[in-house]
């Protein structure tokens, strides 16, 4: 008996990873579909990448005199490296959409690698500014969006809120935006990933606790870009001033 319901359990199991392989698949598709539409370079690129890096590894295992044999290695990276063009394109469109959007600050914080603790909207105002928290190994960053001339005073009130309970861990922060001193939403991630490393992951937890005790009063700004034709009104009225 248990032996029949192992079978089963593992047909089942081998069905579920088929059907979500098939969903991944279909959802590429969809995206590759979706982006060759709106971008005539896109096939041109992969076509060009995938050529050059096939080609080299070619001419390279042909100076050894194993052409033959480096051809399938190279056909192999020519692919990867047209999938990587691809995935580059898609979501260089992606951001260009959402920029200037009101929540693409907190959409792009949680898209993320692993290993950053991102907390949206801890302060926030009815015109649909927000400053984001996230934690991780270079320590505290603030990432406010919205109008510069609102922003910069809730980031610096937000600034020395946490600083007086975390002490000498360093808090940067950022503006999202598209002027002299502001970070491109496009460029927000690459930007926090080239922060110096200077807390331990223990460290970080035990930041994160203290952390918990400043939860925001106010109810949370959408995490992703607004859809056009939202209601604005509706919106501001979820939004309370601290």
């Amino acid at each position: 008996m248990a032996g029949k319901q192992d079978k089963e359990a593992l047909k089942a199991a081998k069905a579920q990873r088929k059907a979500e392989s098939k969903a991944k698949r279909s959802q590429i598709w969809q995206a590759f579909k979706m982006q060759r539409k709106e971008d005539p370079w896109l096939i041109p690129w992969m076509l060009g990448v995938f050529l050059l890096v096939t080609g080299v590894i070619f001419l390279l295992g042909a100076w050894w005199g194993i052409e033959w044999m480096a051809l399938p290695v190279g056909i192999m990276f020519g692919v990867l490296g047209a999938v990587i063009v691809f995935g580059r394109r898609v979501q260089k469109n992606v951001f260009s959409k959402a920029d200037g959007q009101p929540g693409a600050g907190a959409w792009a914080l949680e898209n993320l690698k692993r290993g950053w603790r991102v907390t949206p909207t801890v302060a926030a105002t009815t015109q649909l500014d927000a400053v984001h928290r996230v934690l991780g190994r270079p320590g505290i960053v603030l990432v406010a969006e919205g109008a510069p001339h609102r922003v910069k005073a809730l980031l610096a009130q937000e600034k020395k809120r946490v600083a007086r309970l975390v002490g000498d861990t360093p808090i940067y922060d950022m503006i999202i935006g598209n002027e002299e001193g502001q970070v491109p939403l496009a460029k927000l991630q690459s930007k926090l990933m080239k922060l110096p490393r200077n807390l331990g992951p223990k460290q970080v937890d035990t930041l994160e606790k203290r952390l918990s005790a400043l939860a925001s009063r106010g109810a949370a700004m959408p995490k992703g870009p607004m859809p056009q034709g939202a209601k604005m009104r509706n919106i501001q009225r979820t939004i309370r001033r601290r």
